[in-house]
């Protein structure tokens, strides 16, 4: 009997599935058939079982007939159990599977997800058959013993099992004499796998394709392309091709070489044209923008610069246009080595040309109708939005264009010879630049070319501003500071006899709440002195090493009773933070106050953002460097989402006396004390505003390199705060030099009642006869407290008599202004303790403690 497996159709019968007797209606018929053969089959047997018990000879007829329906029963009954025999209709999924399988030219073998084949097309049996098979096998049987097809039929099985679809190409060759294998010995093999489900069963179609003459195809035109390429990139002329936005597609090697570039490296990354081209290069070859349906070629010279340093001038021939669609096409770019060239003429254009392209200002020559026909890199660098074949308005802001094309005008039309005006720059900055127009030379017709020269002046005017601004400041400053030590001396006054006479007075007299609310005022107006001292920087500050991280920390309850319910409060310390030489007092205020500014700006609610970070000096050199020198920083960001700042205000927020608050709720210094605070501590403020999104402040203080002694002392005032109040009363003898009678007469009687000797001197003068008489008894002081600024002289004038008197007594020095404000006075290495006016009773009381030698 013939193996089914290698009949027509190739179908594997012992897979229900796929059975062509399984078929809906065919089922009666089926039945019938088997009741037919099984009752033919009993019969015979019936009647063979009846001769031999003996029964009457039955007619001859009848046992011939039984004898053949007896074999033909028992044949149907064997041929139905094996599968060989079949009743009911063919089944037509049949005929169609088989139809279009035979179709392909692929050879096609269907098997279920374990790998095993149930149909194959005569494509595969042929496969099957030049490889000496009898039978249908998988193709991992197929190729059983070829190490690189057997590999990756197993990968494609392994897909297959997971119901993915997969591909795979192999080579076969010569001498193997693989499956598919052509006659000279070798060929490409593609086998593709995709799922099937056929009546509930998981299934896979393998396609097996001979794509030797495909892969022969690909392998000419890569020869081919490689020719192609080895032409372009050894040619004596340079290429190079960019996308749009400046992206480089392809150099050559050529241009490489010129330019003493590395292309395996270079062509590996995403690089444009800044990366291998002068920037000013770069930036003439943007504005070489194409226009739709219009090609443009455009020729100029240019300086090249080799990573040796080595100029290589050149010609330049850029081309771009659109495809079909109207995209932009990569453009393509000649570049011609213009060393070593003969022509005279030829050398001089490239030397006017190379004189035009590094010229320090733009400039671009138009028509008479004011249509750009050249612009140099520098223009092209001012701005991005003008391109050869555009009017020369472009280059201006929209409000700006009637106004320069009207002076175009007037020199086209020969009324004056040049025009000059400032204008806004169209670009995606602020610029501002000056332009004069200026006609060059006229055709035989009377039509002339003019040439614009812009100069961009946004720098200049900035300096102006700053300029203005720092007048500005320095003009308050000193009316500030003019009257700060009047108005200091008078606080002083107040607030030590407020603690005086509180002290007299128990919180349930009638007349310490009045007192109490005295001292607060004067406490008021002593903030006020402070912050109009910050915004002229001649406050007095008290710097000290510190740690932000610390600082925060305790500040951090005070900040969330001050912002309420409706502001999320997040405090995001840095690592490991550096430390930092500032007045800690101070810095409290800048947090503070821009906390304050934060808060009213989210009447609704919003999250305020508090972050500490270090920013090592080469982030920094990133950030500003115009204006920020290089080294270490630590950064205090203070972020909102409020409302944000609109950019038309940004320039006056550090103004003095300038809010957006409504009258009474604001006094406009909290932005310039904070300003004024931080540049007094040699640090730098940055503000980032988009209106509706918020704002961030951004303050970079230097970082301090803090000695072992520094830290030690750190820790042990922090120590002793953690400890709670410290005894501050002494013994010893103080010369107290204070002009005005009322600070006088406070600071004798605090330090009187604190256990001193207290000798008074109202001037300096007097402080000096005073001494004077002392030495000659054998007397002396423990320590000096006196004022900086009195009439006739002043507190470090005096120092320096009474050290050449042989007083050796350290010092205190009193003042309103700033420590460094009369530091300078002093001869070097000269030690003193600083007081800053106005002070309260336990102010002057710590001071002196700390200051008197023990």
């Amino acid at each position: 009997m013939t193996d089914t497996s290698a009949m027509t159709g190739s179908v594997a019968t012992d897979v229900p599935h796929v059975r062509t007797e399984r078929r809906r209606g065919g089922t009666l018929r089926i039945l019938a058939g088997m009741l037919l053969a099984t009752t033919a089959a009993v019969a015979a047997g019936g009647l063979a079982w009846a001769t031999m018990q003996g029964m009457p000879e039955a007619p001859r007829w009848a046992v011939a007939a039984g004898g053949i329906l007896a074999f033909a029963g028992a044949g149907a009954l064997f041929g139905w159990t094996a599968g060989l025999l079949h009743f009911g209709p063919e089944n037509r999924h049949r005929a169609f599977l088989d139809a279009f399988s035979e179709a392909l030219e692929e050879a096609c073998l269907i098997t279920d997800r374990r790998g095993r084949p149930l149909y194959a097309n005569s494509a595969y049996r042929d496969l099957i058959a030049r490889a000496g098979r009898s039978r249908l096998v998988g193709l991992d049987n197929l190729y059983a013993g070829f190490p690189e097809p057997a590999q990756q039929i197993y990968r494609l099985s392994l897909k297959a099992r997971d119901g993915e679809s997969g591909e795979a190409e192999f080579h076969l060759e010569a001498g193997q004499n693989a499956p598919g294998a052509r006659e000279d010995g070798h060929a490409w093999i593609r086998i593709r796998t995709s799922p099937m489900r056929l009546e509930g069963q998981d299934l896979t179609l393998w396609r097996i394709s001979d794509v030797t003459g495909e892969r022969a195809r690909q392998d000419r035109a890569f020869v081919n392309l490689q020719h192609i390429i080895d032409y372009l990139d050894n040619m004596p002329a340079g290429l190079f091709s960019t996308l749009p936005d400046g992206r480089i597609t392809y150099l050559n090697a050529t241009l490489g070489e010129w330019l003493g570039l590395d292309l395996e490296r270079i062509m590996s990354q995403s690089l444009t044209l800044n990366d291998v081209l002068p920037e000013e290069i770069a930036a003439q070859l943007a504005a070489i923008a194409p226009e739709p349906g219009v090609r443009r070629v455009e020729t100029f010279h240019a300086d090249l610069r080799s990573t040796s340093g080595e100029t290589i001038p050149v010609r330049i021939i850029h081309r771009v246009d659109h495809d079909a669609a109207g995209h932009p096409r990569p453009s393509r770019t000649l570049v011609l080595d213009m060393r070593g060239t003969r022509l005279d003429a030829e050398r001089q254009a490239h030397k006017l040309a190379r004189f035009v392209n590094s010229a320090p200002v733009g400039i671009a020559m138009a028509d008479a109708e004011g249509r750009l026909t050249m612009l140099n890199a520098a223009l092209a660098q001012i701005t991005s939005e003008a391109h050869l074949g555009d009017s020369i308005s472009r280059i201006v802001a929209q409000t700006d264009r009637d106004r320069l094309m009207r002076l175009f005008r007037s020199v086209a039309s020969g009324e004056r010879l040049q025009a000059q005006g400032d204008f806004n720059i169209e670009s995606g900055s602020e610029t501002r630049a000056q332009i004069t127009i200026a006609a060059t030379e006229t055709d035989q017709d009377g039509v002339r070319a003019l040439t614009l020269y812009v100069i961009d002046t946004t720098l200049q005017q900035g300096l102006m501003q700053q300029l203005e601004q720092g007048q500005k400041m320095q003009a308050v400053g000193k009316l500030v500071s003019g009257i700060a030590h009047d108005f200091n001396n008078m606080l002083t006054a107040i607030l030590g006899f407020s603690d005086m006479l509180l002290q007299k007075h128990r919180p349930e007299d009638p007349s310490f709440e009045q007192i109490m609310n005295i001292k607060q005022n004067a406490n008021r107006a002593a903030a006020m002195v402070r912050q109009l001292l910050a915004f002229s920087r001649k406050q007095t500050l008290q710097p000290r090493v510190i740690s932000l991280t610390d600082l925060l920390s305790d500040m951090i309850a005070m900040l969330r009773r001050s912002m309420g319910e409706k502001i999320e409060l997040t405090l995001e310390h840095g690592r490991d933070l550096w430390p930092v030489f500032a007045d800690p007092s101070q810095i409290d205020r800048v947090i503070m106050n821009l906390a304050v500014n934060a808060r009213d700006a989210m009447p609704r609610g919003g999250k305020l953002t508090v972050r500490t970070a270090n920013v090592p000096a080469e982030e920094a050199a990133r950030i500003a460097p115009d204006i920020m020198p290089d080294m270490d920083y630590v950064l205090i960001e203070v972020a909102d989402t409020g409302e944000g700042i609109p950019p038309e205000l940004l320039d006056k927020i550090y103004d003095p006396f300038f809010t957006t608050k409504t009258v009474g709720k604001g006094t406009g210094l909290g932005l310039s004390t904070v300003y004024g605070i931080v540049k007094q501590t040699g640090g730098y403020i940055f503000c980032d505003s988009k209106p509706g999104e918020g704002t961030a402040f951004r303050i970079y203080l230097p970082r301090h390199v803090e000695t072992e002694s520094e830290k030690a002392k750190r820790l042990e005032a922090r120590q002793a705060e953690s400890e709670g109040r410290e005894d501050l009363t002494g013994s010893g003898r103080i010369l107290l030099v204070e002009d005005e009678d009322a600070v006088r007469a406070f600071a004798v009687h605090a330090l009187k009642a604190r256990g001193y000797d207290v000798i008074e001197a109202s001037s300096g003068e007097i402080a000096l006869d005073t001494m004077e008489e002392m030495l000659e008894d054998g007397e002396n002081v423990d320590l000096i407290v006196s004022d900086v600024v009195m009439p006739g002289m002043d507190g470090p004038t005096m120092l320096r008599e009474l050290r050449k008197m042989g007083v050796s007594a350290p010092v205190v020095f009193m003042s309103g202004h700033a420590e460094d404000a009369f530091a300078e006075s002093l001869e070097e290495d000269v030690e003193f303790t600083f007081l800053a006016k106005p002070f309260n009773l336990k102010q002057i009381a710590e001071t002196v403690k700390r200051a008197m030698p023990s």
